[in-house]
């Protein structure tokens, strides 16, 4: 009886990690340009294993995204320059807020998030709809203290969410940083992989801690969205803001979607 499940494990993992993999793959390509690989990764994570603890499954899609949302970085970097007395105060708090944001998870509910989410996500939407010049010029607001000030906020607030819920986070950050900051919005998906990545790393540690991570498969993943992302941003730098800016227009259009199904019409 053990031998054959141990068969049909294998035959199982033969054949769902394949997919998965594609997902990874997909998700790094997106992710890359404007954020919302989960979107992909996450829905096929929690089908391929149905009655895997959701900590497990959310920790394992961490793991994937951060190498890819890495490698990102490392590629708009070599193109792209960033005012780091700005961006560094966001990444330091980003992984701060996400470490007390993960901490909280078995707090505080996450009902009324999830239930806002689509209302929040499309107000980001209509935001940018209606303002077809955000995000067109790349023009920063300085590095005086309120700017570090509001970088830190921004990376504390969404890490925070990142932490302890997670959806759309790098929309949240993209948008954040193209209105707060008047980032074009290429070197807004620079600065938000680089939080991005802080706020995974946070909330990798701190699963890590407690066991809730498949290293195998996660590490996997990993490879496939580095793969991805490699394409992903490619493509971003090739086709500069505006592409970037058509994609988070699409990938906030699906966030919300399918954050609204979730929320009021899955039981």
């Amino acid at each position: 009886m053990i031998i054959f499940l141990n068969e049909f494990v294998i035959e199982f993992s033969i054949f769902v990690w394949p997919l998965l993999l594609a997902a990874a793959f997909f998700a790094g390509l997106v992710d890359a340009v404007a954020g919302g690989g989960g979107l992909i990764q996450v829905p096929a994570l929690f089908t391929a294993y149905p009655s895997e603890h959701p900590a497990t499954l959310l920790s394992t899609n961490k793991v994937s995204a951060v190498g890819g949302t890495l490698n990102a970085a490392r590629k708009y970097l070599r193109h792209v320059s960033l005012p780091w007395a700005v961006v560094l105060p966001a990444i330091v708090a980003g992984f701060v807020g996400s470490l007390l944001g993960a901490s909280a998870v078995s707090t505080f509910p996450a009902e009324p998030l999830r239930k806002a989410l689509p209302f929040v996500l499309l107000f980001l939407l209509l935001y940018t709809w209606f303002q077809p010049s955000l995000g067109e010029a790349h023009a920063p607001k300085g590095e005086s203290r309120f700017q570090q000030f509001k970088a830190a906020a921004l990376g504390l607030t969404i890490g925070f969410y990142d932490g302890f819920f997670g959806p759309g986070t790098g929309s949240f950050l993209l948008f954040g940083f193209v209105r707060f900051f008047a980032f074009d919005f290429l070197h807004a998906s620079a600065a938000t992989k680089l939080v991005n990545v802080a706020t995974n790393l946070a909330a990798i540690s701190l699963l890590a801690s407690l066991g809730q991570i498949n290293w195998p498969l996660g590490i996997a993943m990993m490879v496939a969205n580095i793969v991805g992302s490699q394409f992903g941003s490619r493509l971003a730098i090739r086709h500069g803001s505006a592409f970037v800016r058509k994609a988070f227009l699409v990938i906030v259009s699906a966030l919300i979607l399918k954050s609204a199904w979730n929320a009021y019409f899955l039981n």
